[in-house]
């Protein structure tokens, strides 16, 4: 396909104007919201000889949150589709904020494990509920490339976290304070002020935007609604709320991009909570000795490098307009290069393959994104999007148990991420299988159409 540009003038300084406005903001909430979720990682290399819990326990109070996150999602989701963005991000980033720093004071492995899964209700319909407010300002040709200036959130969380948090341990170490304890208070209070602060600074929908031009709002408005009627064409227009709602339910491609996601994330979701801790088995595999620091840095370099290229991927994927292939190619190279690299087992080789593992996971994650909203529309989207991130987060419970329970029976993490590999190269070929179910769909359409054509020619 040809590259596609902005029709007008208008329409560009629209869409700068919206994206210099909340991407900003969303940015610094998603930091907040994965340091809370993923400063374990390196909080384990202490807290967990420190509270007497083995790498089994340790993997499933990484994952248990994920339970609580899949109970509380798709509820969060229609909550916010229903009091509004403004209040319930707030409401979402002040309590995980107050239960993220009573990390700190936790004795044992059943107060670790209770709180991680406190700390998944209270963070659950965050990221939907942030990709659903996003389809209320941006129009379609616009997303992949916003939801990947969003999800950058994500690897500047390890870039920055990484050193802040290992940072954080060792002057808490250093003034006689655990440093692991330190870190989870201090990482969970600026959730709570930006939570209040959001209360202040977002705007539910463009109606309300008296930040634009009353010109750019007017374009705004009437783009999105006119997506959005052209979507309601295949849809039943006298359903209810309710009714739409168990529509989503029982919608295979639902499904289905829920089990896509679930593969996808199960790579992102290891990295997360086991990257320092594989990078700290390099002194009993290949007797190198890795500080702290030395940790956090290492941890940091496959965020950086994701971060450059999930932006260009997605920019081509806007350019070209296609999806799934995009998706799909981007996945599949992660599990392909992780595979490698744990084959050749030496240290650059691990590293080089987290390297690609982040790019292509984090790429394949921002341009699945786009896919729910082509087809879903008001409460069903907000529903539908929760269903799919609650369902393929749970690869979040089942990535880190499985990692610590295979590391602890197996000594090394060879096998747990060959089985992670696994799961994302799965992820990419139901992204293809999507695309052809999309293509199949257009085919018979573009069919039907012709044959009601000739019928009423005749």
């Amino acid at each position: 396909m040809e590259d596609i540009k902005p029709v007008s003038a208008l329409e560009e300084q629209t869409i700068k104007r919206i994206s210099k406005r909340i991407i900003p903001f969303l940015v610094i909430l998603f930091v907040m919201a994965f340091l809370d979720r993923t400063n374990i990682g390196f909080a384990a290399l202490h807290m967990n000889d420190a509270i007497g819990i083995t790498q089994t326990i340790f993997g499933l109070g990484a994952g248990i949150f994920f339970l609580g996150y899949f109970i509380a999602e798709v509820p969060s989701n229609i909550l916010l589709h229903r009091f509004g963005a403004r209040i319930w991000i707030a409401r979402i980033m002040i309590t995980w904020g107050i239960i993220a720093a009573m990390m700190g004071f936790i004795q044992n492995g059943t107060q670790f494990i209770v709180l991680r899964f406190l700390l998944g209700i209270a963070e659950a319909g965050f990221f939907p509920g942030v990709i659903f407010y996003l389809t209320l300002w941006f129009p379609a040709r616009y997303r992949a490339r916003v939801f990947a200036s969003f999800y950058l959130g994500l690897p500047i969380a390890q870039i920055i976290g990484a050193p802040i948090s290992v940072g954080l341990m060792q002057w808490g170490n250093t003034i006689g304070y655990e440093g692991w304890r330190l870190m989870y208070i201090l990482e969970g209070i600026p959730s709570i002020i930006l939570g209040i602060v959001c209360l202040k600074y977002l705007t539910n929908t463009p109606k309300e935007a008296q930040w634009l031009s009353t010109e750019q709002r007017t374009w705004l408005m009437s783009t999105l609604e006119r997506e959005e009627r052209e979507k309601e064409k295949t849809e039943d227009s006298n359903l209810t709320k309710g009714e739409m709602i168990k529509q989503v339910f029982k919608n295979p491609l639902v499904w289905i991009m829920a089990m896509v996601y679930f593969g996808i994330t199960s790579g992102s979701n290891a990295m997360f909570f086991f990257l320092p801790s594989v990078l700290e088995s390099f002194r009993n595999t290949f007797g190198m000795e890795i500080t702290l620091i030395q940790n956090g840095m290492l941890t940091a370099i496959p965020y950086a490098f994701a971060a450059v290229g999930m932006i260009l991927w997605s920019r081509r994927s806007d350019r070209k307009q296609e999806r799934y292939k995009h998706g799909a190619c981007a996945a599949l190279m992660a599990a392909i290069a992780i595979t490698i690299a744990l084959v050749v087992n030496q240290p650059w080789a691990i590293i080089v393959g987290f390297i690609f593992l982040a790019i292509g996971v984090f790429s394949a994650i921002n341009i699945f994104w786009t896919l729910p909203g082509q087809t879903l529309t008001g409460v069903g989207a907000a529903a539908g999007i929760g269903l799919i991130n609650s369902v393929g987060n749970l690869s979040g419970f089942t990535g880190p148990y499985l990692t610590g329970y295979l590391y602890t029976t197996t000594g090394n993490y060879t096998i747990a991420f060959l089985v992670i590999a696994s799961f994302v190269a799965i992820g990419g070929l139901g992204l293809l299988l999507l695309g052809k179910l999309k293509s199949n769909a257009l085919k018979a359409e573009q069919h039907q159409v012709k044959a009601q054509t000739v019928t009423e020619f005749r």
